[in-house]
């Protein structure tokens, strides 16, 4: 069977070149587009399985392009993955409001890469978590068997980590998880451990949920937990 299809958009082409080679190794059809327009050309042409991009693009950036594939449901599903050479947390933080699900710094490992590589396009094809019945906290519902927010009332948009990290913590309130439990339970495992990745998933949660942010709480040198 014919392994998924990855588009990598990337200006640079040593880069691209790179990724292409080590994706096609593993069985993977690679696209390559080397500005944000032709990238999105390809994802409405060709539809991708995941989308490998580049936040630092001429012209259209990959934050727009992140924001533009977001905002459009036949694209919307698409997992992507971030590149960045700045590892700065305020575009990270961006690029997970817009809809990335992931994100690596640049230089970075081929092994690594694959590896969450393999964890997105897995989270995508996996069904729904069996705990689907609504959860109500405060003005919040959390429904699981439409993978809906509500804060009073009104939809917030959360992206697929997102929302699988908040109804992990809502399901089991009080409870304190520490990082590696949150990476195993929403990731799987065998995903690549970063205390950086799951904290910066956390301030864009906080953010989407406004006030209600406050209901998750940091517990120093552990994790976090949902107040009960």
């Amino acid at each position: 069977m014919a392994k998924e299809t990855i588009l990598v958009v990337e200006d640079e082409e040593d880069i691209r070149e790179l990724l292409k080679y080590n994706l096609e190794k593993e069985g993977y059809q690679v696209l390559g587009a080397a500005t944000g327009e032709e990238g999105l050309r390809a994802v409405r042409d060709r539809r991708p399985d995941l989308i490998l991009l580049d936040l630092m693009l001429p012209g259209l950036d990959g934050l727009e392009v992140c924001r533009r594939i977001r905002g459009e449901a036949q694209t919307q599903p698409l997992p992507i993955i971030m590149l960045t050479a700045k590892g700065e947390e305020a575009d990270i933080v961006t690029g997970l409001e817009l809809g990335a699900d992931d994100y690596i710094v640049k230089p970075f490992s081929p092994r690594v890469l694959l590896a969450r590589l393999r964890a997105a396009l897995r989270r995508r094809r996996q069904p729904l978590p069996p705990q689907t019945a609504p959860l109500k906290t405060d003005e919040m519902v959390i429904h699981p068997g439409r993978h809906e927010v509500l804060l009073k009332g009104q939809p917030i948009q959360l992206t697929v980590t997102e929302f699988r990290l908040l109804h992990l913590l809502v399901r089991k309130p009080g409870w304190v998880f520490t990082r590696t439990q949150i990476v195993n339970e929403i990731h799987g495992d065998d995903y690549p451990v970063s205390d950086r990745s799951i904290d910066v998933q956390i301030v864009s949660l906080r953010k989407k949920l406004g006030i209600f942010g406050s209901q998750i709480e940091t517990i120093r040198g552990i994790g976090y937990r949902f107040k009960d």
